[in-house]
């Protein structure tokens, strides 16, 4: 999959190709309907499927204030993208710029002069353009206007007849409930970044962690999960278990602002140091339980690795 992070000259092979525009954060099951659809639109019309998305998330330009809300990093997105078999993804810059395009500019600069889409599939909500003005109908109407067609996608529905979306998985995620996350994204919900020096607190007391910051990721429950995590080699990365701590330490004073994650790896102790860390979440354990010093929190500790244990065992 090649990307680019522009849509002007691009090489003949990146244009005239059905084009699925979103946001994808996770990239849900909702959304790998719109891409499949996509995949079934550029195989009749015997072209190929791309991906157009932005960067950063526009909820985070008009709402920079809010808190952390992405379920996935941009080098996530990509590599669920990518494994999609999509031909191309086009990854533009959203600013103020962007925002501000009408309509039928985007249209005409973006998809039309830009990629020469010859088809678009979109969620039935998609809305796009200065202030939101454009939707679905406009879209077919410029579509005819310019000769590109519309696959407008119903909403993706779970087994009890909800709607699958990004915002149910957030909410699943801040109330612990990993498991209805896992299943709504049809993968387990995965955080990775550069592992950082912490102060070393966890190895102090006999169970060493891999730190890495939450930056503009979503803030899960905080407690203790089950995860696998492993250093980031594309196909090739090696799994290992292990559990994972989510918060500010009520027990100890971490010297470290913010809130933490933290992997324990269960069965071994690399230096991870400098490494770029996968983490896939697969349980929730407990909460984020405050202890009557250090010794009770080391046999806390001891119990929270053996339910993590099990849960993968058992998962």
């Amino acid at each position: 999959m090649a990307l680019f992070r522009h849509t002007h000259d691009l090489p003949a092979e990146a244009r005239g190709g059905v084009v699925a525009i979103g946001n994808f954060d996770g990239v849900h099951r909702g959304h790998r309907a719109v891409l499949d659809e996509a995949q079934a639109r550029a195989r009749e019309l015997g072209t190929h499927a791309s991906v157009l998305t932005f960067e950063p998330h526009p909820f985070q330009l008009f709402k920079p204030d809010a808190p952390p809300f992405r379920l996935a990093t941009l080098r996530t997105k990509v590599r669920l993208l990518e494994a999609c078999e999509l031909a191309h993804l086009f990854v533009l810059p959203f600013d103020w710029e962007l925002a501000g395009y009408s309509p039928e500019a985007f249209v005409s600069d973006i998809l039309v002069d830009g990629l020469n889409a010859k088809h678009l599939v979109v969620g039935e909500d998609f809305r796009f353009g200065r202030k939101r003005a454009g939707d679905v109908e406009l879209l077919r109407a410029l579509g005819d206007r310019h000769g590109f067609g519309v696959s407008a996608m119903a909403p993706v529905l779970d087994d009890d007849g909800q709607v699958i979306s990004s915002s149910r998985i957030r909410d699943a995620l801040r109330a612990g409930e990993v498991d209805e996350a896992t299943a709504l994204l049809g993968r387990p919900w995965e955080i990775e970044g550069r592992v950082q020096h912490g102060d070393k607190r966890g190895r102090a007391i006999g169970f060493p962690t891999a730190n890495i910051a939450l930056g503009e990721m979503l803030e899960p429950a905080h407690g203790i999960y089950a995860v696998r995590a492993g250093v980031d080699a594309g196909p090739e990365t090696r799994w290992r278990d292990g559990a994972a701590y989510v918060g500010r330490r009520p027990t100890v004073e971490s010297g470290q602002p913010g809130v933490l994650f933290e992997t324990h790896l269960l069965d071994a102790e690399p230096d991870l140091y400098g490494e770029h860390l996968r983490v896939q979440v697969h349980g929730f354990i407990r909460g984020d339980w405050a202890f009557d010093g250090l010794d009770a929190l080391k046999q806390q500790i001891a119990r929270d690795c053996e339910a993590a244990r099990e849960a993968l065992r058992d998962g």
